[in-house]
């Protein structure tokens, strides 16, 4: 049953507390970042109960957090921030997700919207050509089980090695494009038969490639820091670990939910399945989703390559393609942060459907950036904006450094596909000039922009609350979907 809004108290604009004592499971407080339109759309699910189910797991510190995009996930909501002590504390797979380090990517071309737009259809449909997507796409990079093995255990790196990117694209990734402790031995056969083709693939649903421009600057020093200028095109990549990191997920979480017994856990839903982080089935976890996360972030660096041929081959090889940044979302980290203010503690910081958003001066972010602060990229849905953010001290103090990763679903895919007609939304978009590419029907209608929660909104609340603070304003002109 959905929680009533009385039972929440206000903060401030932008927080919402449900206190521990509102559950007797509970063991600590869950806070909402929302204002009061996005609060009344999040009561219309259970994603506010389930950041209370979160509340109950084992070794939680701090707070279970909620971001302004949060909706109903798998155990944990879709939006979903909780750090567990790493000494005694839980691993849980909902924490992460199925598709392991979904995240995205945005890269900056020498190229201004005016002399993109003349030639976009032509950049559409080679960039469709290019980059395989739907659910059962093969990608383009040969790839046998060694190469595999490689690719899991280095991530970003092997597809720097063998030619697929420029060695300036793994200074500009979370993690390097390298997640530490990752063990190819962890991942199941059935997990590396699933993904092994699939290496520079988009897959489906919510992932996308989007062409477009910077709409407005925001914030001046940061934009020039991020190498951003009003008018520039960019693109932004949205996927993730495709068949490899969902079957890595199906295959613990089966793990985890019969040995959750042998360790005398119990939790308020069975799709919260854990187990202690130190445990062998915790460790063996944790190195298999570093496995996967390293796969994704090869993935998305496959996808950089063919972006970058076919901006190539449509505008010449002077229009180059820069990383900026490349965040992931869905992911489980070792961080060491301050716990209600006292010394720093070692958390696994458990990110579903949320990004990373550290401060200036952060060690962990490129030196380019030390001075501004990390790149945060928000994406909205097709024919809505994305937005380029930079990381706050506070949300450090408050989120484990962590923000929203996108609008956020207001409508189920069902909902959003009733009554539409796909030449019909596919019109309305064209007249804004923003042209798509989808391997099907499904792939636009599931999409469309009323599907989704106002990004604008969403990012205010991030901004109002201190936790990032807005940099850029993009907009779509050219789509590609599976």
């Amino acid at each position: 049953m959905a929680i009533e809004k009385s039972k929440l108290r206000k903060l401030d604009r932008y927080r919402w507390l449900v206190p521990r004592s509102t559950r007797e499971d509970m063991r600590t407080d869950a806070l909402i970042y929302a204002d009061e339109n996005l609060l009344t759309a999040i009561l219309g699910d259970l994603s506010i109960e389930q950041a209370m189910n979160v509340a109950c797991l084992p070794g939680i510190v701090g707070r279970s957090l909620a971001m302004p995009d949060i909706h109903q996930g798998y155990g944990f909501p879709i939006g979903g921030v909780a750090a567990t002590r790493l000494s005694d504390g839980v691993i849980s797979p909902g924490g992460v997700g199925f598709d392991i380090n979904c995240g995205v990517r945005l890269l900056a071309a020498k190229l201004d919207s005016d002399s993109a737009r003349e030639k976009m259809r032509e950049l559409v449909n080679q960039l469709f050509r290019d980059v395989p997507s739907g659910a059962g796409s093969e990608g383009p990079i040969p790839c046998s089980y060694d190469d595999l093995d490689a690719i899991l255990e280095t991530g970003s790196g092997w597809m720097i090695e063998h030619g697929y990117g420029e060695a300036a694209d793994i200074e500009f990734c979370e993690e390097s494009g390298q997640m530490d402790g990752a063990d190819p031995a962890k991942v199941s056969d059935r997990a590396k038969q699933r993904g092994r083709k699939q290496l520079g693939t988009l897959g489906s649903g919510n992932h996308f490639l989007e062409v477009q421009f910077v709409q407005r600057v925001l914030d001046a020093d940061a934009a020039e820091a991020f190498g951003l200028s009003e008018n520039q095109v960019v693109v932004l990549i949205h996927c993730g670990s495709r068949g490899l990191g969902h079957q890595v997920c199906t295959d613990y979480l089966k793990t985890m939910n019969e040995a959750m017994r042998r360790y005398g856990i119990t939790v308020p839903d069975r799709q919260l399945a854990c187990v202690p982080a130190r445990s062998k089935e915790g460790r063996d976890y944790l190195a298999a989703m570093a496995a996967a996360a390293n796969f994704a972030w090869a993935n998305r660096q496959a996808i950089t390559h063919a972006a970058r041929g076919s901006f190539s081959k449509v505008f010449g090889e002077h229009v180059q393609l820069r990383l900026v940044y490349d965040v992931a979302h869905n992911i489980a980290k070792h961080e060491r942060h301050r716990v209600d203010g006292d010394a720093e503690e070692d958390v696994l910081v458990h990110r579903k459907g949320a990004t990373r958003s550290f401060p200036a001066h952060s060690p962990y972010i490129p030196d380019a950036y030390r001075e501004i602060g990390q790149p945060v990229l928000v994406p909205g849905s097709m024919g809505t904006a994305s937005y380029v953010l930079a990381g706050n001290q506070r949300a450090m103090d408050e989120t484990f450094g962590t923000v929203c990763h996108g609008a956020g679903r207001a409508l189920s895919r069902t909902a959003a596909k009733a009554g539409r007609d796909v030449r019909t939304e596919l019109h309305k978009l064209e007249d804004r000039g923003i042209i798509i590419r989808s391997e099907s029907r499904d792939g636009i209608l599931e999409e469309i922009p009323d599907a989704y929660k106002d990004i604008d909104a969403v990012v205010d609340v991030v901004h109002g609350a201190g936790l990032a603070r807005k940099v850029a304003r993009l907009a779509p002109m050219g789509v590609i979907k599976g």
